[in-house]
């Protein structure tokens, strides 16, 4: 019995890991990232505990499988959360990258907010939560990129 347990639970974390998004959280590492891939880095600020729009954008269009399949080939996904429950805290360095991140790129503090660049950090455009299906957020997006 506890080998068909053990074997259901390696199925069910494979199956899950599979349409698992592909966040990276270190700048340096997403620029290196898409400079060999030649693709645009998506950058997402959000509060992923308190943010009600940001929410609203991982559920609609982040965490579904059209998107983080298109993602996967297209973008490389950069996250900066900035949690405020202790319970969801981020290590202090991490924290300090993220906070470095919107320093240069969020200056206004809005949450959601999606910044899409090249790999030089150069912005091609930005924006935030809007009611759109993944395909629209997408094109969105594509609309940016030169």
């Amino acid at each position: 019995m506890k080998k068909y347990i053990v074997l259901v639970l390696f199925v069910v974390t494979g199956l899950g890991s599979s349409f698992a998004q592909d966040w990276q959280t270190d700048f340096n590492k997403a620029q290196e990232m898409a400079k060999s891939k030649d693709l645009p880095i998506i950058l997402v600020f959000q509060g992923s505990d308190w943010c009600a729009p940001c929410i609203k954008l991982d559920r609609d269009v982040w965490a579904t499988n059209e998107f983080k399949a298109y993602a996967k080939e297209h973008y490389v996904m950069l996250q900066a959360d900035f949690p405020r429950r202790k319970s969801n805290a981020l290590p202090e360095e991490q924290l300090n990258k993220n906070k470095a991140l919107a320093e240069k790129y969020n200056r206004n503090g809005v949450f959601p907010f999606v910044v899409v660049m090249n790999a030089k950090g150069e912005v091609y455009g930005e924006t935030s939560y809007k009611k759109l299906a993944p395909k629209e957020y997408i094109n969105e997006m594509n609309s940016f990129i030169k």
